[in-house]
Parts: structure tokens; C-alpha cells; sequence
């Protein structure tokens, strides 16, 4: 069975996805308030971890069909150092998630079916070890920024969601630096305005 790489990431409207001054401490930067307080609002991501309650609306409804689809999720060491503890004991992926690290870690266990497995042989590695354990479902990219990037470089992503906010914070962390050489064709495949965000959904053409 085939298995649907993807990114899924909020960001401004001229393309940042954190502020400046952003790291482990404080990961968001300045302005991440407005970039991604809207996902902590909604009732599809408060229901997997969080107190329940929360807005039951389209963009929750989008959040929703991203966790569904989920079967496994990599992530960089930093997007893990940063939100460990912000995530519980109860993190939302209720998946398994591959860490890419060069620090190598036993395997962090945690309640509602997320494991974190520390992957210390590269970007490639972590995909193989994320596909095979999916179970036939996508597996997400899911940041930070360097990580997306080296897997948007290296052509592996199948489809990439964006969820642009409407707010121009003029400096800090660029999703779509650091590239390489050559165009990324896309595919539109849904573009969803709410109040909050358009949501943007591409096929990358290989």
C-alpha cells in the first residue's frame, strides 16, 4: 500500500512560520500568537490532550481529518525539545513519531498511543521506520522549518497543506528557505477560507 508523505504547517501571510528570537524557550518567536494560536483553540485538537471544549467549526473540522489521516509523524529535535513538556503527558499525535537527532535516546513512551523514537541515521531512515509503522495511513512532516526543508529538498513529500494566517510579521523563521536548486511544481488540490486562515492543500509534482 502506498503511503502519502505529508507537510502540514500554519504560517503568515508573508510566508513566516515563527518570529525572531524563536528557540526551545520559546519556540513561536515573537507573533506566534497570531500564527498559531488558532489551532489550541479548536475543539478536534483540545479533545486529544487537552481539557476538552474548544470551537467545533470548519477549521476544526480540517484539523480533524489531518489527525485522522495520520499514521505516523517525524519531527526535528527541536520541535521536540520545545514541545515535550508544552504536549504532557498526552500528546495529540496518538501515533507513533520519529525524532530526527543526532543525540540517541531510548524510546519516550507516552499515554494515548504516542511514542517517540529517536532516529540518529537521517532524514531517510526516519521515513523508512515512520512508513512502515502508519499502518497503510500518510505519514507527516512535521516540522520544524529545517526539517520540512531538507525533505522538501530531497523531493519526498507528496502533499503539503498550508494553513495561512492572515497577519504580516516581516521577520523571522521562512518556511520555504533553503530549497536547493530547481523548481517544486504544485497541484492544487482545496482551498478552504475561513474567518482565521485560508487553508491550502497542494499535490507536489514529482
Amino acid at each position: 500500500m502506498t503511503v502519502t508523505v505529508t507537510a502540514d504547517m500554519t504560517m503568515s501571510l508573508d510566508g513566516y512560520i515563527a518570529g525572531t528570537e524563536h528557540g526551545v524557550a520559546d519556540p513561536g518567536g515573537k507573533g506566534a500568537d497570531r500564527i498559531g494560536g488558532w489551532i489550541h483553540a479548536e475543539s478536534s485538537r483540545r479533545e486529544r490532550s487537552g481539557p476538552g471544549g474548544g470551537e467545533a467549526d470548519q477549521d476544526s473540522e480540517i484539523m480533524r481529518e489531518w489527525f485522522e489521516a495520520t499514521g505516523s509523524v517525524v519531527m526535528g529535535r527541536l520541535m521536540y525539545d520545545s514541545g515535550v513538556d508544552f504536549w504532557g503527558d498526552t500528546p495529540p499525535f496518538r501515533c507513533p513519531v520519529f525524532v530526527l537527532t543526532n543525540r540517541p535516546a531510548p524510546a519516550l513512551v507516552k499515554e494515548g498511543g504516542t511514542t517517540f523514537t529517536f532516529v540518529t541515521e537521517g532524514i531517510h531512515s526516519g521515513l523508512d521506520q515512520a512508513r512502515a509503522a502508519a499502518d497503510g495511513r500518510n505519514v507527516d512532516i512535521a516540522g520544524g522549518a529545517r526539517t520540512v526543508q531538507q525533505y522538501l529538498r530531497a523531493r519526498l513529500v507528496d502533499e503539503l497543506q498550508l494553513h495561512v494566517i492572515p497577519v504580516l510579521l516581516g521577520a523571522g523563521l521562512r518556511l520555504f528557505d533553503n530549497l536547493g536548486l530547481g523548481s517544486h511544481d504544485l497541484e492544487p488540490i482545496r482551498v478552504v477560507d475561513t474567518p482565521g486562515a485560508t487553508h491550502l492543500k497542494y499535490r507536489i509534482l514529482k
